[in-house]
């Protein structure tokens, strides 16, 4: 099949399924990297900018404007690509720098929030204060507000559409992260429609304030909310079952495990979201086919997550998940299950 623009390649990713030995579940992870832009963020990004068009908030030849830590911005910057608009994109310091190069390559305009912040702190209220003002100024500008914006949770339609498809329609658990809440939200209700019994966990990191616990720095990207932030619009807690947290030491130390075993690159926050899914699995919680989204690739953070020096330096490193992951992958050490030494022939 040939395609007539790129945005025709964002959905129908590809979904892995892994086994779970000892328990009746399957991990199936939908591999969302394998969109153009990189992450699950495409779907949505799009969809926003299409929403804006349709009901004439947006005019051809406008600009868009929005604050984002990287894949939100990485997908609208391909929209203004394709319906030839401007995009500025609002960033901190706590956004990967191969995200912030990947908007650049696409043509946003990169602007940086002014103040000093800890290399551990989010300034999602400082960026977001910044894109509205910066839409109020320029003429034809329109501040996308993912937060707030319906047609973020809205863009998600066609990922449960193929996830039922791909699962052969019995989807038992979803497990995804939590941020501005539209992937959770139209993803966790779009499965409902289809069976109300399908459990439902959003994951945020510790440190975030979704569900209610006490805020402090933590340093996954793109997920959950800050201390200082409000919960966005856009997240609907009846949609919900469990909402839960994870360490950033558990997050980035499963993604590198995901990486050295199953030769799989994925974000620190979906290690997150994969490590919580194996807990929930082991406590009974979830059982049957549990769902995980690969929101967007390991790539993007090679200097960082998949970074010995950089996770040292951050006292982030734990070498007790590792064993926990191989317990309940049921994973040996093929080194050290070998009983005979390996015997090469030659023909």
């Amino acid at each position: 099949m040939i395609l007539n623009k790129v945005s025709d390649l964002i959905g129908n990713t590809p979904m892995l399924g892994i086994d779970v030995p000892d328990t009746n579940a399957r991990l199936l992870l939908k591999i969302e990297k394998n969109n153009p832009g990189g992450s699950i963020k495409d779907r949505m990004a799009r969809n926003m900018v299409l929403a804006a068009l349709k009901s004439g908030r947006l005019k051809p030849g406008g600009v868009v404007v929005e604050s984002s830590s990287g894949n939100t911005g990485i997908g609208l910057a391909m929209a203004a690509v394709e319906f030839g608009l401007h995009f500025i994109a609002v960033v901190d310091h706590h956004a990967a720098q191969d995200k912030i190069a990947v908007m650049k390559a696409l043509g946003a305009d990169i602007r940086f929030v002014k103040g000093t912040y800890r290399e551990d702190e989010v300034a999602v209220v400082e960026r977001q204060q910044m894109a509205a003002e910066l839409a109020s100024e320029i003429p034809g500008a329109v501040f996308m507000n993912q937060s707030d914006n319906a047609a973020n949770a809205g863009g998600y339609s066609d990922f449960v559409r193929e996830t039922i498809v791909q699962a052969e329609g019995v989807v038992s658990a979803y497990v995804g992260c939590v941020g501005t809440g539209g992937s959770m939200t139209g993803i966790a209700r779009g499965l409902k429609v289809h069976n109300p019994d399908t459990v439902t966990v959003a994951v945020e990191p510790a440190g975030s304030i979704v569900f209610g616990h006490p805020g402090y720095p933590y340093y996954q990207s793109g997920t959950g909310t800050p201390a200082g932030d409000t919960v966005g619009l856009v997240l609907d807690y009846s949609c919900i079952d469990l909402g839960v947290q994870v360490t950033d030491s558990q997050a980035f130390e499963t993604a590198r495990y995901i990486a050295r075993n199953f030769a799989l690159l994925v974000g620190g926050s979906t290690g997150g979201a994969i490590f919580k899914a194996l807990e929930l699995i082991h406590k009974g919680v979830l059982s049957g086919n549990v769902v995980v989204p690969i929101a967007d690739g390991g790539e993007k953070y090679l200097h960082t997550v998949f970074d010995d020096k950089w996770l040292q330096e951050r006292d982030l490193i734990d070498p007790s998940i590792a064993p926990q992951l191989d317990a309940w992958l049921g994973k040996t050490h093929w080194l050290d299950s070998v009983s005979a030494p390996l015997q090469l022939s030659v023909a």
